[in-house]
């Protein structure tokens, strides 16, 4: 499981007022405005990268349901977006550039249907779907998660092909290369053609085997959202929407599970201090330096109480009901200063328990740099390189380790590893700034 973090603490992003738990505000009503004439290949593929990024699972989902075949969609989808790629620099971006793909695979979708008798009436039944129709991107996630399927290549699957993340990004949520990942999704899409693994929610008796993964592809997308691993935005509210939906859903579906109560309420706890997290020069504010007035005081009490309630019933912690309250224990201090950290060492050495990862380790330590200095705090992190030597969070977080304890040069050196793992726009500004500083 990967940690999120800004650097080197959290703050994550901010709901927008209106929004109600439960609705799908990520997903219905996102649309892109076309742009007349010709555009560069470029803007052509920032464009289709959003849409894709915005619609591959429904439009993914909509085609399985359809065809019942799982490779054939996927085919489908990267026809109509290969297609998107050669004609949107020459004949200009569409006014509706979702329903053009969609077009665009229900046409190369003919040569699959032809070989069916019914095919004219399933032709007929091939339209957008409606926003509403939320149960298909959810039974396409838990296919995605069958058992049969190697638990990393569930989530990477699924991260894939209904959220609609690149390789790369999920490269850098497992913190892997690039080439595991493909090598993955690939053999996952074989084994689902190959055993007929079937397209829907699994019966009650089914969802505990299946459930974990579920909520690790839920986490893992809103981390992407939260703080983006790539170079052309520093969050993506959209994929922050998409999770926090999904996670409200999935609690529709399984209302006594605290595991699913605990991932909604991590959301929501994350979500209030949005409001404070950037300036208005859209720089990254890390936690100590944030405006807590500016952080959604309702939405905190709401998502602790939700916490408290599920930890009551069940007094069963698991990790993301660990996670939940450490976001609590952060959000619910007046001032940085009155932070709990000692109740935060504790909860991250229960977490370590439950699901020990070097990142999760790394985040103890900067928990563990406010409870026993820095200099304890270092050689936590000193014990993680093998494992996080490509992670910039861990070279940024030795930085400000060696800062305190007056090693500048090192540090320097720190940063400078860092600033060149990092992609996201604002972790680099923030860097940069830092090199200022020696």
């Amino acid at each position: 499981m990967t940690g999120s973090a800004d650097l080197p603490a959290d703050g994550l992003p901010g709901e927008r007022p209106g929004e109600r738990p439960g609705e799908r505000p990520g997903l219905a009503g996102r649309g892109l405005t076309g742009e007349a004439g010709q555009v560069s290949a470029g803007d052509s593929e920032r464009v289709l990268a959003r849409v894709v990024r915005e619609h591959a699972g429904r439009l993914a989902a909509s085609l399985i349901s359809l065809l019942g075949d799982f490779s054939a969609a996927e085919d489908l989808v990267q026809d109509a977006v290969e297609a998107a790629l050669r004609r949107w620099p020459a004949e200009g971006i569409p006014e509706r550039p979702q329903a053009w793909l969609y077009t665009v695979a229900r046409r190369r979708g003919l040569d699959v249907l032809r070989r069916e008798s019914n095919y004219r009436a399933k032709l007929a039944q091939l339209r957008w779907p409606e926003p509403q129709a939320a149960d298909d991107r959810l039974r396409l996630i838990f296919t995605c998660c069958h058992p049969a399927l190697a638990p990393a290549a569930r989530i990477a699957l699924t991260l894939r092909v209904v959220c609609g993340l690149s390789t790369a990004q999920i490269a850098a949520a497992f913190v892997v290369p690039e080439a595991t990942v493909a090598q993955r999704i690939t053999r996952a899409k074989k084994k689902i053609s190959q055993t007929g693994i079937p397209y829907r929610i699994p019966a009650a008796e089914e969802l505990p085997q299946r459930l974990a993964s579920v909520l690790a592809v839920i986490y893992l997308l809103f981390n992407e959202g939260y703080l983006s691993t790539t170079a052309d935005r520093s969050q993506a509210r959209d994929l922050v929407d998409d999770a926090e939906w999904l996670a409200a859903l999935l609690a529709g579906l399984v209302p006594g599970e605290p595991e699913v109560a605990g991932l909604l309420a991590l959301i929501r706890l994350h979500r209030a201090r949005g409001a404070a997290r950037f300036d208005e020069r859209g720089r990254l504010v890390l936690l100590a330096d944030q405006d807590r007035s500016l952080w959604d005081r309702q939405a905190i009490e709401q998502a602790t109480t939700q916490l408290t309630r599920a930890a009551q019933t069940h007094r069963r912690p698991g990790p993301y009901q660990l996670q939940a309250a450490i976001a609590a224990c952060h959000a619910e201090a007046p001032a940085f200063a009155d932070t709990d950290w000692a109740q935060i060492l504790v909860l991250y050495d229960m977490l370590l328990h439950l699901a020990p990862s070097p990142v999760t380790r790394l985040h103890r330590a900067i928990a563990l740099r406010h409870v026993h200095g820095a200099a304890a705090a270092l050689a936590e992190a000193d014990a993680l390189e093998s494992d996080l030597t490509s992670y910039a969070l861990w070279h940024a977080t030795r930085a400000e380790l060696l800062r305190e304890l007056g090693r500048a040069v090192q540090a320097r050196a720190c940063d400078e590893r860092a600033l060149e793992l990092t992609a996201n726009p604002a972790q680099h500004a923030l860097l940069t700034e830092r090199l200022t500083w020696n």
